[in-house]
């Protein structure tokens, strides 16, 4: 139930609809009247419009993806992102798929991207900043000693990039200098610098502070695919003991907390927020997907079954929680961007969290779309699809978007219906060895292994 002013509003909006309908006018919002959507039809809608952030909303000179649509009075209007511009040229991808983009536009797209990245971004022993100038490619700084490389936003950009090159495998001229250009950005990347000599990869680089930042990345987190990437790397790879010790931290990737017929990774009881199992699982599919520390497709179900739980179990009593209203994450709240799980709850809904965890558990994150779109009389929705959080409790909505949570939904709602980014980047050879050297078995490094279509459970 809607509650404060929620309910204020919804009974509002109801009651304008009723005399609308009386009086043979129809209401200004119609939305609760268009005929019902079909599940295929509604993913479609919201696929194709939140592409938009991704085509509309693009940097005019670098193609690339802007942080996000307040980023004028945040940032300054010509700020672009590097991870979210990996997830955009996915969720591209994807709507040429579908013939919202021709394929002709989509290679223009990601040609213009791949150019202004080879000739005007700055790289940092080949890694990317987190933010830069899309009108010159200087680097932006993001935060205290961060002006430097971020390899996990470059990992990003590589899981898209080399999505694309695998995508356009034509033979002809502009397809292969297309691969041509995304090769020898991809090969560029020393992963090996960003060891530090050690037995583990590091967030952070910068000419002018170093190694300050000191940041190693450790999981269970977002960032699985930085190291998958500098194993597959052909110019610059790193070792399996790396992975091991860095990443997985010899086992203590294991928090021991139990859920399910597996046990969580990472170091919060119940999984964190659930970008951790969404950014890097864009391109790496977990579906049969396992090292000797996880199975990833129990993994990612059961991270996303126990964030749900912990909302139904709504602990703290926040408004608008419930059993089709679920997902905490990193995004937009009421006193600005911050990391929602179910150790940081403070009433915060990010539609993304639940949308992108389609693959997943498909009825339950069905149910929230629906419920998304369908039962706030088109207060969540806007010209980029949904909005990026809510909070009822607090009468607050976000009235903006955010590239890396925009992004997610798309590619996520096509691996759920097709697998379509899941084939094309563990399609990729390089990938594929990465994987293996690492000690990972999945169905995608069988030696005749086709793609197919995922399966589309019933709701």
């Amino acid at each position: 139930m809607l509650k404060g002013t929620w309910l204020k509003s919804a009974i509002a909006t109801a009651t304008l609809a009723a005399l609308m309908s009386a009086s043979g006018e129809q209401p200004l919002n119609a939305q609760r009247q268009e005929p019902r959507l079909t599940d295929a039809q509604l993913l479609d809608k919201v696929q194709s419009q939140t592409l938009k952030y991704f085509t509309d909303f693009s940097h005019p000179i670098s193609g690339m993806a802007r942080e996000r649509t307040n980023g004028v009075e945040v940032y300054g209007k010509d700020i672009v992102t590097t991870g979210g511009t990996g997830f955009g040229i996915m969720a591209m991808i994807a709507g040429t798929e579908h013939g919202w983009l021709t394929r002709q536009q989509m290679l223009d797209r990601v040609t213009k991207i791949v150019n202004f990245l080879d000739t005007h971004a700055h790289t940092y022993h080949g890694a990317f900043p987190h933010y830069m100038d899309g009108m010159t490619g200087e680097t932006f700084e993001w935060g205290r000693n961060d002006d430097g490389g971020d390899l996990v936003e470059t990992s990003f950009l590589m899981m898209g990039l080399l999505s694309a090159r695998q995508y356009f495998s034509g033979d002809n001229p502009e397809e292969a200098a297309l691969r041509e250009k995304i090769n020898r950005m991809w090969e560029n990347v020393d992963w090996q610098f960003y060891t530090r000599g050690e037995n583990r990869l590091y967030w952070n680089w910068s000419p002018n502070h170093q190694w300050d930042i000191g940041l190693p990345i450790r999981g269970y987190n977002e960032a699985m695919v930085a190291y998958v990437l500098a194993a597959s790397s052909p110019t610059h790879p790193i070792g399996r003991a790396v992975y091991q010790n860095g990443w997985a931290g010899n086992g203590a990737i294991r928090n021991g907390t139990p859920f399910g017929d597996s046990r969580l990774l990472g170091p919060e009881p119940m999984g964190g927020p659930l970008f951790l199992s969404q950014y890097s699982f864009l391109g790496l599919d977990p579906n049969g997907l396992r090292d000797e520390f996880a199975n990833y497709a129990d993994q990612t179900r059961n991270h996303t079954l126990a964030n749900r739980a912990y909302v139904i179990e709504n602990p703290k009593r926040f408004d608008g929680y419930g059993e089709k209203s679920w997902g905490l994450t990193a995004s937009e709240g009421p006193h600005g961007y911050d990391v929602y799980s179910p150790t940081n709850d403070q009433g915060v809904i990010a539609p993304t969290a639940a949308i992108s965890s389609l693959p997943y558990t498909p009825e339950y994150a069905m149910q929230a779309l629906r419920h998304f779109y369908e039962d706030y009389d088109g207060r969540l929705w806007g010209r980029y699809g949904f909005v990026d959080a809510f909070n009822e409790s607090a009468g607050w909505q976000s009235s903006e978007n955010l590239a890396i949570d925009q992004g997610p939904e798309v590619v996520m709602i096509e691996n759920y219906r097709t697998g379509l980014l899941w084939n094309l980047f563990m399609s990729a050879p390089e990938v594929k060895q990465g994987l293996e050297k690492l000690g990972f078995q999945s169905p995608h490094l069988a030696q005749n292994f086709t793609p197919q279509q995922q399966p589309r459970p019933s709701f």
